[in-house]
């Protein structure tokens, strides 16, 4: 079988982890890098190939014009800043390269609804870079959701943060609203809302409200939200530039939890795991115990760098997905349906904290 050609357009930090992810999926290679600076370009390709050598000749440009032209390219990973991600997809999908989008995918819904056209219509699949929805835990944790004993789903609350400080506000573009308009609700929100749409089998709340905590020069630094589902179920997300690092999940039904310390970037290790709750509280005269009630459950997969990592699951169903010949729809939809729902977290937030229509 023959591997699926990929070009990076970028060199951001991000771009290295799936470097790595493409060399290990087994049905795809990494055939070339562009950046604006070619210096750049080629000592990131060549530190690339010192730490996971792709196995075979990795061609440095500099320009984005030149990769996007090239006839050895089949697809494009585009780990681009928001801002400057409608022209690239669009004309990546115009050359007939298959795009994988870093997220958030795009500046505006309508911006993104574009960006899905322009591949349908050159027939190319489109996917966003949300690794986790390619983790083999996803499977035992719906599993759970659906057991008798579970009860039922009814709340689902996550929280992804990180502590930027003042180097981080000073120079990363994650402080730049040109360039990445949402703040954090685009970098980490974008990851807690996608986790309530799949355990939501990717239902659209029907309202959502939104709060923002601090702000930087016009952007959210720290946001608040709350997603109100049909059938009685919310979903609660929070997310930061300025709190301690945090990437946790609580998925509860009315008789058990399944909770999550690494629901975004499993810890370090070989396998992945997540703990049911089915907690009760026992009164014995005049003692009052809460039993937990615990159980963990692992998964074989390793947490980053590995064959069987989420992240090289994620190229590895991609590629599989375009040599199959037939357009994956779903995962369009699914980004276009996390942008929405993340906008009118946004629009609320600015109105106020309004109930908002998705």
């Amino acid at each position: 079988m023959n591997k699926l050609r990929f070009g990076i357009l970028g060199t951001a930090d991000i771009a290295r982890k799936n470097w790595k992810g493409i060399r290990n999926s087994g049905n795809a290679t990494v055939v070339a890098v562009a950046s604006r600076d070619l210096g750049r370009c080629e000592r990131f390709v060549a530190n690339c190939q010192a730490s996971a050598p792709m196995g075979n000749a990795v061609a440095s440009f500099g320009s984005y014009e030149e990769l996007i032209g090239a006839e050895d390219v089949d697809a494009v990973y585009v780990p681009l800043p928001t801002g400057l991600r409608k022209e690239w997809v669009i004309r990546a999908a115009k050359a007939g390269k298959h795009v994988v989008c870093e997220k958030p995918c795009a500046s505006s819904a309508a911006d993104l609804r574009e960006m899905i056209e322009a591949c349908r219509k050159h027939r190319v699949q489109f996917m966003d870079g949300v690794m986790f929805m390619h983790s083999r835990r996803l499977e035992a944790m719906r599993g759970e959701i659906e057991s008798k004993g579970f009860g039922g789903l009814k709340r689902i609350t996550s929280a992804f943060s990180f502590f930027g400080g003042k180097e981080f506000y000073a120079s990363n573009i994650r402080a730049d609203r040109k360039l990445e308009p949402f703040g954090c609700l685009g970098d980490l929100g974008w990851y807690c809302i996608r986790l309530s749409l799949w355990a939501m089998e990717e239902r659209l709340p029907v309202s959502v409200t939104g709060r923002i905590l601090r702000e930087f020069r016009g952007i959210p630094t720290e946001f608040s939200g709350e997603l109100i589902f049909r059938g009685g179920v919310s979903a609660s997300i929070y997310c930061s530039f300025d709190t301690a690092t945090e990437q946790w999940a609580i998925i509860a039904g009315s008789q058990a939890s399944i909770r999550l310390p690494d629901f975004v970037l499993p810890f370090f290790g070989d396998t992945i795991k997540f703990e049911t709750f089915a907690s009760d509280l026992a009164k014995i005269g005049c003692d009052f115990n809460m039993e937990p009630r615990r159980r963990t459950v692992e998964t074989a997969e390793y947490s980053n760098g590995q064959e069987s990592s989420q992240e090289t699951n994620l190229f590895r169903d991609f590629a599989a997905q375009v040599q199959s010949g037939k357009l994956n729809r779903e995962w369009p939809e699914i980004a276009l349906k996390t942008q929405r729902v993340m906008e009118a977290c946004l629009k609320s937030a600015r109105g106020g904290g309004s109930q908002q229509a998705v």
